[in-house]
């Protein structure tokens, strides 16, 4: 069985769920419905571990672990009701993202069993424990502690493979999320150690059946190509690995944009567009 038509299988993170993202979940996926969306994927961030890994605005909103816990079920809650609320209009897949900080393959373990998610997006936000991709300085955090750019991209695709080994994801969510602040990341992804990672890392998706991530967010910022770039796009295409459009919208402004875009892109470069049916594999 596949599907057809307009998907995004990351985001739909909201205001109720997110600190960083806007709007109800529930006028969030109205929003989908109003742009012919008959699927959807919604993958909230799973929380944290440990206090070291809150975001500066949950500290400045006094959340703790614990909150951030409940809030976690609480997101779960709702969106199994309506997921059942709106099945006559839109098939909603119940989803999470991982983190990969200290710690984090028991906590999925965890999180999977306590919550049974319909499937997984596997993404990487941490190197070294420090979310590069939260600022500008937190890239340059995890670049200092990693030594260099480059070695940032090499942490980056060691915990990769990691996670995807590990956890197994449906989804392996914005592969090169790394380059988010390299102006020079076409050049940084060709370097041959960084591409062997890349090579070894796809191959190993390629093994797992697993569905890579077209994440369009980058375009949202203006940016001229999604996640991943050029480069590894070639290379997806001639392992023929499925890719998925995501959105990682953030609210309703966000939800389903550029996915058309996205779409045309994996049509022109000989990618099928006929989506693969959301599952939970096993975790290791």
């Amino acid at each position: 069985m596949t599907l057809l038509g307009p998907i995004s299988l990351h985001g739909g993170h909201s205001g109720e769920f997110c600190c960083h993202a806007r709007d109800s979940l529930a006028d969030i996926l109205e929003r989908y419905v109003q742009r012919g969306f008959r699927q959807v994927g919604i993958t909230e961030h799973i929380p944290p571990v440990h206090a070291r890994f809150l975001y500066p605005e949950e500290i400045e909103q006094g959340l703790t672990v614990d909150h951030l816990y409940q809030r976690f079920a609480a997101y779960f809650k709702t969106l199994r009701q309506l997921k059942a609320d709106m099945a006559d209009r839109i098939q909603i897949f119940a989803g999470m993202e991982t983190e990969a900080f200290t710690g984090y393959l028991p906590h999925v373990r965890h999180l999977v069993e306590a919550f049974s998610p319909d499937y997984i997006v596997g993404s990487v936000h941490h190197v070294a424990d420090i979310c590069f991709d939260y600022s500008l300085k937190t890239y340059e955090a995890a670049t200092r502690a990693c030594g260099s750019v480059e070695e940032l991209y090499l942490a980056y695709f060691d915990r990769q493979f990691e996670m995807i080994d590990a956890v197994r994801p449906f989804v392996v969510g914005h592969f090169d999320l790394v380059r988010i602040h390299d102006p020079h990341y076409r050049e940084r992804v060709k370097q041959p150690e960084i591409a062997a990672k890349i090579d070894r890392n796809l191959d190993l998706i390629k093994d797992l059946n697993l569905v890579m991530d077209l994440n369009l967010r980058p375009l949202a910022r203006g940016e001229k190509e999604p996640y991943p770039t050029r480069f590894i796009l070639e290379k997806i295409r001639s392992r023929q690995i499925p890719m998925v459009p995501g959105d990682d919208s953030h609210g309703v402004a966000q939800a389903g944009n550029h996915v058309d875009a996205g779409i045309r892109l994996l049509k022109n470069m000989g990618f099928k567009t006929r989506w693969p049916v959301p599952r939970r594999l096993e975790i290791k």
